[in-house]
């Protein structure tokens, strides 16, 4: 992390699928971008013009229930942006433009793995500026309904301690702790998939949710044995896939962590509120490029966001 310079893609990629929750195709396509660009959405229309345009970081979201969905003034850009999200951070892209031609990024497998091999396939370049962290130095809580999220300072990198528990025999109580970097993201954390319990199944088709869903790209749990065929990828894969959706939605404090994330029985919400406390309170944190020892405070803050009111969120099923 000394030293690092910001990063893009050294070709543009694309990858096609459908969306989980609209059950639609869509096609997203990474390309290049400038320094200081970060994370650029652009939904495209049928003529391969821009129809609009958002960067993606707290200010942009406008949803968190079963994903995390973008957008703006104008309504939702995007919808299930955080297992795209959650590559880019976890593999140290810092500027990137994402195409994007429908409502929805596609689920692939369920997982970041589809998303990893396109980074890869394009490549990585380093670009001239440094890149800058977001510096936790002190302690940010959420709490409520036995869900927990927690902020704390940490000067080496970006971690996340992860606990969840769910009343059934197949997940039980599950924690993971591991240190965000691009071999554990790849080794440890891309692969694990989202999941569902079929009992819930009609009751989100009625909502709208989950039109998409099916045993190739959701990990489907009934009473009493996991449903998909190859089975589990992980014995724990069920908090591997939270901590996946965590990095993804902590990607969107713009910059990468100088933190430890701890999360417990949280999810897209809970996540989205402990990053929105961060950000409204701008004693807690300050931009810093990691040059050399020690740590080199920025001038000033960079997009500081205001005027956040952190909500506090119970569980996730999902």
């Amino acid at each position: 992390m000394k030293g690092a310079k910001q990063t893009t893609l050294r070709h543009q990629v694309a990858v096609s699928g459908i969306g989980v929750h609209s059950g639609r195709p869509v096609t997203l396509t990474l390309h290049p971008a400038d320094d200081d660009s970060g994370i650029i959405f652009q939904r495209i229309a049928s003529d391969g013009s821009v129809e609009r345009e958002i960067r993606a970081d707290v200010r942009a979201v406008t949803a968190t229930e079963f994903a995390t969905v973008l957008g703006d003034a104008k309504g939702p850009l995007c919808s299930t942006a955080e297992h795209l999200l959650a590559a880019l951070r976890g593999l140290y892209v810092d500027n990137v433009v994402v195409e994007i031609d429908g409502p929805e990024v596609p689920i692939m497998d369920g997982s970041a793995a589809a998303f990893v091999e396109a980074i890869d396939q394009a490549g990585l370049t380093a670009r001239a500026l440094p890149r800058r962290y977001i510096e936790v130095v002190r302690p940010i809580t959420v709490a409520k309904d036995g869900a927990y999220g927690e902020l704390r300072p940490n000067q080496n990198g970006f971690r996340v301690e992860a606990e969840i528990e769910f009343d059934h025999p197949l997940i039980g109580r599950q924690a993971l702790s591991l240190d965000v970097e691009p071999d554990t993201f790849r080794r440890e954390i891309a692969r694990a998939r989202t999941f569902g319990f079929m009992r819930d199944v009609t009751k989100l088709w009625t909502a709208g949710y989950a039109l998409g869903a099916s045993f190739e790209n959701t990990l489907v749990v009934s009473e009493d044995r996991v449903l998909n065929p190859e089975g589990l990828r992980f014995a724990d894969e069920f908090v591997r896939h939270k901590v996946l959706d965590a990095i993804g939605d902590l990607a969107l404090a713009g910059q990468p962590l100088l933190a430890t994330y701890k999360t417990i029985r949280g999810g897209h919400r809970l996540n989205h509120g402990v990053l929105s406390a961060l950000m409204a309170d701008p004693k807690a944190w300050r931009v810093v490029e990691v040059a050399a020892e020690p740590v080199r405070r920025a001038r000033g803050h960079a997009d500081v966001v205001t005027g956040l009111v952190a909500p506090a969120y119970g569980p996730e099923v999902s």
